[in-house]
C-alpha cells in the first residue's frame, strides 16, 4: 500500500503544472509609481494567482500603446481617458476595460517666485505645453473661468521639458504638468511651483490613466482576472504602503530616488480601488465637455467605448 502511494506520487510530481496564460501590456511610458499596482501584482504573485503571466512592456513610443492594441499587437494598454474620446472619434477599436488612476494627475503650474497666484494673472504670459489638442482645449477651458481666450496668451512647445522650461524662465507657466511629478520634480530643485487643478476649475473630473483592450476581444476570459489581480494588489498596497514602496524599488535601481518615493506617495490615494468598475456620467459628463470644446462630435453612447467587464 505504501508502495502504492509513494508511486502515485512519484506520478503526480512528474505531470507539469498547467502553464499561465500570457498577457502582454503596454505602459503608457517607462514603470513609473504610476504603475504600482501592476508591479506589486506581478512580485507579490497575484497575476499568477490568476493563472496569468503578464508582460509589462514600456513603449519605445508614448503614442503608440493604444495604436497597438488596436492592430492586434498586445492584449491591452495604459492610456489616458481624455485620449480614448480622441481616438475613438478618429475609429480605433478601443474600449476602456479598467481604470489605473482615478483622478486627473494634470494640471496647471507656475513656480511659487513668480507671484502669479490665479490663472486670471496669465494674459499675456507664455505658457508651455508638450502635447496639442486636448492641453489647449484644458487650458483654454481654464483661461475661459477668468475671461481669457486662448489667443491672450502664448503658448510654446517645450517638447516634454516641462519643469526645465519652467525653471529657466523659458515659460511662465505649463500645462499638462503631473502633479505627482512635477511639482516633486520642481521642489526637489529648489523651485517650488504652485497648482491649479482643472477639476477645481470647471473641467470635469476624469480617470487619468485606464486599461484599454480591443473592442473585438472584451470576451477574453483573461481580462477579468487580470482586473481582480490589479484590484488585490491596490488593496495590498493602499494597506501596506512601506512595505509596498521598499517592495516596488527593488525592482529596478533607477526608481530607488527621492522624486520617485515622493511620486508613489502622492499617487497611492489616487489609485483605483475598484479598477473595474465604471461611472457611465462620469465619461457621458466628459465626453460632453470634449464636444463643447470641439475636439470631438456629437458623443458617442458610452457602451461603446467604456465598459465594467463585470457588468457584462
Amino acid at each position: 500500500m505504501v508502495l502504492r502511494l509513494v508511486s502515485f506520487l512519484l506520478v503526480l510530481a512528474s505531470v507539469p503544472a498547467s502553464a499561465a496564460e500570457r498577457l502582454t501590456l503596454v505602459l503608457d511610458w517607462f514603470v513609473n509609481p504610476d504603475h504600482g499596482p501592476l508591479v506589486i501584482a506581478r512580485e507579490k504573485g497575484f497575476f499568477a494567482e490568476q493563472d496569468l503571466a503578464v508582460e509589462l512592456v514600456a513603449p519605445a513610443d508614448p503614442n503608440d500603446p493604444p495604436k497597438l492594441v488596436a492592430a492586434g499587437k498586445a492584449d491591452l494598454a495604459v492610456s489616458y481617458q481624455p485620449q480614448l474620446h480622441l481616438q475613438v472619434q478618429e475609429g480605433l477599436p478601443l474600449v476602456r476595460v479598467g481604470t489605473l488612476v482615478a483622478t486627473p494627475l494634470n494640471c496647471l503650474v507656475v513656480l511659487e517666485a513668480s507671484g502669479i497666484e490665479s490663472p486670471a494673472e496669465l494674459r499675456g504670459k507664455r505658457i508651455g505645453f508638450s502635447v496639442g489638442g486636448f492641453e489647449d482645449a484644458l487650458l483654454a477651458a481654464i483661461l475661459a473661468r477668468y475671461g481669457l481666450r486662448l489667443s491672450e496668451v502664448e503658448l510654446v512647445n517645450v517638447n516634454f521639458s516641462l519643469s526645465p522650461a519652467l525653471v529657466s524662465g523659458q515659460v511662465d507657466a505649463v500645462i499638462g504638468a503631473f502633479r505627482n511629478f512635477e511639482l516633486n520634480q520642481l521642489a526637489l530643485a529648489g523651485h517650488p511651483g504652485r497648482a491649479f487643478y482643472p477639476e477645481e476649475e470647471g473641467v470635469p473630473a476624469y480617470d487619468e490613466l485606464i486599461y484599454v483592450a480591443h473592442r473585438d476581444r472584451l470576451g477574453d476570459p483573461r481580462l477579468p482576472r487580470f482586473l481582480l489581480a490589479v484590484e488585490k494588489a491596490t488593496h495590498w498596497l493602499v494597506n501596506h504602503p512601506q512595505e509596498a514602496w521598499d517592495l516596488f524599488r527593488r525592482t529596478s535601481p533607477e526608481l530607488d530616488d527621492e522624486l520617485n518615493a515622493r511620486a508613489w506617495r502622492d499617487t497611492l490615494p489616487r489609485f483605483a480601488l475598484r479598477p473595474a468598475a465604471l461611472d457611465d456620467g462620469r465619461y457621458a459628463r466628459f465626453a460632453a465637455f470634449l464636444a463643447t470644446q470641439g475636439l470631438i462630435a456629437s458623443p458617442p453612447p458610452v457602451v461603446t467605448y467604456a465598459v465594467d467587464l463585470f457588468r457584462r
